[in-house]
């Protein structure tokens, strides 16, 4: 991994992301930490014109974005759009709102439509990769959820942006994920694993926590991983997003070569 394939996920940031001086104002501080490279997600609006003069004017690239759940399913065309005035290639689908994963019907018909909008995207020169949380490690008919996904995806229409937080705590190894998905995942999460005082699950800065972030980088970037993204949910250093970023990119500072 090298520390130009690292980048911060926005969405660590939405607090300070509603609004265009806000957005500028943020992306200057993403870049003043280390960071070259983004992943747009959890933004106020603004023109993606706009935003692209923003990033560039950081020297700041955009590897990947999070597009609406819906819009990725039913108007990839929209996307496509966007993706191409940002100079970008990767989309992520976030997260499965309002999909019953007790159903097989459902996740059958999910799937379908997760191959269908990723063929669009590669059609019209862009990629389609898959965000998971823990609510995938579900079994329906006794088949992990996550598994039936790519399992009934064309390798070519759907990738991975595997979140290493998350497969943990759906009780899965990140590190046979990344086998698993191997040429099949351009994106990952890094987001650490910590348990409280209170014996509760935590977010945690990259090498704070208790996972092996030695052997995870290494495998992924044996598994093709072309974008090493930081990411953050809650639970910061001092309550402040800026510091955890700041914390990861040092840590993943001395692993990068």
């Amino acid at each position: 991994m090298k520390i130009e394939q690292v980048a911060a996920q926005l969405y660590t940031l939405r607090d300070h992301l509603k609004t265009s001086d806000q957005i500028a104002k943020t992306l200057r501080q993403v870049r003043k930490i280390g960071y070259r490279a983004v992943q747009i997600s959890g933004m106020g609006p603004i023109d993606p014109k706009e935003l692209a003069d923003m990033l560039d004017g950081e020297g700041l690239v955009c590897c990947a974005t999070h597009e609406n759940s819906q819009v990725i399913l039913e108007n990839p065309e929209a996307v496509i759009e966007k993706l191409s005035i940002l100079g970008c290639r990767h989309t992520a689908y976030p997260y499965p709102a309002d999909i019953d994963f007790s159903s097989f019907r459902a996740v059958k018909e999910f799937t379908r439509k997760l191959d269908a909008s990723g063929a669009a995207l590669r059609a019209g020169g862009k990629t389609l990769s898959y965000h998971n949380h823990d609510i995938e490690f579900r079994t329906v008919k006794g088949e992990v959820i996550l598994e039936y996904i790519y399992e009934n995806t064309a390798p070519e229409n759907l990738k991975g942006e595997l979140d290493t937080h998350w497969v943990q705590a759906g009780g899965g190894s990140v590190t046979s994920w990344c086998r698993k998905l191997a040429g099949r995942m351009p994106l990952i999460h890094l987001k650490d694993y910590a348990i409280n005082d209170e014996r509760q699950r935590q977010f945690a800065e990259v090498g704070s926590g208790n996972m092996d972030w030695n052997e995870i980088i290494s495998t992924a970037e044996e598994c093709g991983v072309e974008w090493f993204i930081v990411e953050q949910d809650s639970h910061w250093v001092d309550n402040d997003p800026f510091k955890s970023l700041k914390s990861s990119f040092r840590y993943l500072k001395e692993l990068a070569r």
